[in-house]
C-alpha cells in the first residue's frame, strides 16, 4: 500500500479539522436556534462555547498521538502548522511553533476526553450526531498517528485508548434505541451546558497565545469565534416549497408527506379566501403523532414548523421537546406552573410530546397527570393561533389517552401515523449517513448492511428502533473500521474513507445471516424507476450500474431487498 503523498496528507487533515469545527459550531446553532429552552441567551455565546470545545479536541488528539513515540518528526511538524493556522489564524514556523506547541503540550494533560464530547452525550437533541463526530475522530488519529506513513505501536496504542474513551463516553445505546436514545428531558442537557460553562470560566478551552511570550492562559473572556458567532447573522427563512422539498427528500414516509403537503395546500387556500375577504374555516391545527421509535416523527415535526413559519401562521417555528417529566411535577400545586412555563418556551412555535400518554399514568390514580392534561388543554386552546402542540407515542396507548378525556379527541383530531421503514428504506437511512460523512461502501459491505437491517426488521416488535438502528449500526461501523485501521502498518487516505464487509457488525447475529457476495443462491430484488420492472439479480451487482433488459436505462444499484435466488440472467453491468 502507498504511502500517503506530502500534499494530500495535511490537504485531508486540514478538511477534517474544518469538518470538526463545523460539527462542533452548527451544533451549537442548533441549540441556540432549535432548542432555546436549553440557551439562556441566545448571543452567539453557546456558539462559541462549543467551537472552543472543537479546539480542545483536535489539539488533544494532536498532541497524545504525537507524544506518544517521545519524537516529532518532520512530517507531525508540518502537521502542527496546519493545526496552529486552523485553530488560531496564524502560520507559526520555527521557535514560535515550538514554543506554541510546548505550552499547549502542557495545556492539554488538564483536558478531560468527556468535558471535549460531554455535548453529544448529555444534550438529547445533539445524540444523533455522534456517528459524525466518531467518523471525525477516527480520521483525525489516523491521520496523525501515520504522519509518517505508518503508525508504530505506541501510537496504534493511542489510537486504541483514544477509541476505547469516546466508546465509553458515547457508546450507550441499546441495539434498537431505548429510553435513552428517545427524547429525553432536556434538563440533563441544560445542566451539561452549566457544566460546560463553569469550566470554560475556569479557562480551559482558551486557545494559546500565538505571541512570544510565555504568559499562562488567562481566564475565557470573549473569543474571537464568539465575536464572529455574535455578528453572524440568522439562518435564512425557508419558503414554503423549500420546506417541502426538505420533506420530499426524507426517505420513506409516503403516507406522512401526502397528508402534511394537503395541509400546507389547505392553509395557503385559507390565506387566499382571507385575502379576498372571505371567511375562514376555523380548524385546530394541534395534532397526534401515531408509530414505533425511530420513524422520524420528530424530524417532520420540525419540518412543520419551518413550514409554518414561512406561512406566517407561526411567528418562529421552532420546535420544544419534552414529556412527562417536563410537564408533570412531584408535588401538588407545582404541575401549573411547570405547564405554563414549558408552553411559554414554545409560544410561536411548536410544542412536541413524545411519549404523550405517559402524561396519565394508567391503571392507576394519577392527579397530577390529570391536571397536567387539564392544563395543557387549556394553554392549547386559549393560544392556539401562537401554538401548535403536537402528541406523539405507540398507536394503542395514543387512541386510550385520547378516549380518557373528551377534550383531547376534539382538539387533537387529525391524526398522522408513521409506518415501520421497510428493509429498503433502512438501508438508504444508512446510505444517507455515509453520504453525510464521506465515506463509500465496498459491495459486500452493502449487503451485509441488507442483511443485518432485515434480520431485524424481520424480527421487530413495538420497539423495533427503525431509523435508529441504521444509524447504531452505521456508528458501530465506524468504531469497527478505525479498530480495523489501527492494526494495519500502512494506510492511504481511501481506506480511511472505505467501509468494508466486516465493519458492518453489530450485536448478535447468527453467523449464516451473513450470505456471501458470491454465493450463486445470494440474490437482490432490484426496480427500475424508470419503467418498474423488478427483477432478482446476483447480489454482487450492489453498488454497480447496471442495464434495465426492459427499457434499456441505466442505474447504480445503490441498494435493493433480498431475494431467493431464481436463476435467470435479468441485468447486466455496463462493463458486459
Amino acid at each position: 500500500m502507498a504511502d500517503y503523498t506530502m500534499p494530500s496528507r495535511p490537504s485531508l487533515f486540514s478538511r477534517t479539522l474544518r469538518d470538526c469545527r463545523k460539527l462542533y459550531v452548527s451544533s451549537g446553532e442548533l441549540c441556540e436556534r432549535d432548542y432555546p429552552q436549553l440557551i439562556d441567551r441566545a448571543d452567539g455565546k453557546f456558539i462559541a462555547l462549543m467551537d472552543d470545545l472543537h479546539r480542545a479536541l483536535v489539539l488533544k488528539i494532536y498532541m497524545s498521538i504525537c507524544e506518544a513515540d517521545k519524537k516529532w518528526t518532520k512530517n507531525e511538524r508540518f502537521l502542527a502548522e496546519v493545526l496552529c493556522h486552523h485553530l488560531w489564524g496564524h502560520w507559526l514556523s520555527g521557535e514560535k511553533l515550538n514554543e506554541t506547541m510546548k505550552q499547549a503540550s502542557g495545556e492539554s494533560t488538564k483536558l478531560t476526553w468527556y468535558s471535549m464530547v460531554r455535548p453529544f452525550d448529555r444534550i438529547p437533541p445533539l445524540r444523533d450526531r455522534v456517528g459524525q463526530l466518531d467518523t471525525i475522530v477516527a480520521r483525525l488519529c489516523n491521520i496523525v498517528a501515520r504522519a509518517d506513513g505508518v503508525m508504530r505501536e505506541p501510537e496504534a496504542a493511542i489510537v486504541r485508548s483514544i477509541q476505547l474513551e469516546l466508546d465509553s463516553h458515547l457508546k450507550h445505546r441499546s441495539l434498537d434505541g431505548d429510553k435513552q436514545d428517545s427524547t429525553d428531558d432536556l434538563g440533563d442537557g441544560s445542566q451539561a451546558i452549566e457544566q460546560m460553562r463553569r469550566e470554560a470560566d475556569d479557562g480551559i478551552y482558551v486557545p494559546p497565545p500565538t505571541s512570544q511570550s510565555n504568559r499562562k492562559f488567562d481566564k475565557r473572556t470573549t473569543t474571537p469565534a464568539e465575536k464572529v458567532a455574535i455578528a453572524k447573522t440568522s439562518e435564512p427563512e425557508l419558503t414554503v416549497e423549500e420546506a417541502l422539498e426538505e420533506l420530499d427528500n426524507l426517505i420513506g414516509l409516503s403516507e406522512i408527506k401526502h397528508e402534511v403537503r394537503s395541509l400546507t395546500n389547505f392553509l395557503k387556500l385559507q390565506q387566499k379566501r382571507t385575502a379576498a375577504g372571505l371567511p375562514e374555516t376555523d380548524i385546530s391545527l394541534h395534532m397526534v403523532f401515531t408509530g414505533n421509535p425511530g420513524t422520524g416523527k420528530t424530524t417532520v415535526a420540525r419540518i412543520i414548523g419551518k413550514i409554518y413559519r414561512a406561512l406566517g401562521v407561526l411567528e418562529k417555528g421552532h420546535l420544544v421537546e419534552t414529556d412527562r417529566s417536563g410537564l408533570v411535577a412531584e408535588y401538588a400545586g407545582q404541575t401549573g406552573p411547570k405547564i405554563n412555563k414549558k408552553v411559554d418556551e414554545s409560544m410561536d412555535g411548536i410544542l412536541f410530546i413524545d411519549e404523550a400518554y405517559s402524561l396519565i399514568a394508567s391503571r392507576s390514580e394519577d392527579p397530577y397527570g390529570h391536571e397536567a392534561v387539564q392544563a395543557l388543554l387549556k394553554r392549547a386552546e386559549d393560544d392556539r393561533e401562537r401554538l401548535v402542540v403536537i402528541l406523539a407515542g405507540y398507536p394503542d396507548e395514543m387512541q386510550e389517552l385520547l378516549e380518557s378525556n373528551p377534550g383531547l379527541s376534539s382538539r387533537f383530531n387529525r391524526k398522522l401515523h408513521f409506518v415501520d421503514y421497510t428493509p429498503l428504506e433502512l438501508s438508504g437511512i444508512f446510505g444517507l449517513f455515509c453520504n453525510k460523512n464521506r465515506y463509500e461502501l465496498t459491495p459486500e459491505a452493502r449487503l451485509r448492511v441488507i442483511q443485518w437491517l432485515t434480520y431485524h426488521y424481520d424480527r421487530r416488535d413495538r420497539h423495533f428502533g427503525n431509523g435508529r438502528s441504521a444509524r447504531n449500526l452505521f456508528e458501530q461501523a465506524i468504531r469497527n473500521m478505525a479498530n480495523r485501521l489501527s492494526t494495519l502498518k500502512e494506510i492511504s487516505p481511501e481506506q480511511l474513507q472505505l467501509l468494508e464487509g466486516p465493519d458492518i457488525d453489530y450485536g448478535k447475529v447468527p453467523a449464516e445471516v451473513y450470505v456471501p457476495l458470491d454465493d450463486p443462491e445470494c440474490k437482490i430484488h432490484v426496480l427500475c424507476d424508470e419503467c418498474q420492472h423488478e427483477k432478482d439479480v446476483p447480489a454482487k451487482f450492489l453498488g454497480r450500474k447496471v442495464v434495465c433488459p426492459k427499457c434499456n436505462a441505466q442505474f447504480t444499484i445503490e441498494w435493493a431487498t433480498l431475494a431467493k435466488a431464481t436463476g435467470e440472467p435479468t441485468a447486466k453491468t455496463q462493463s458486459e
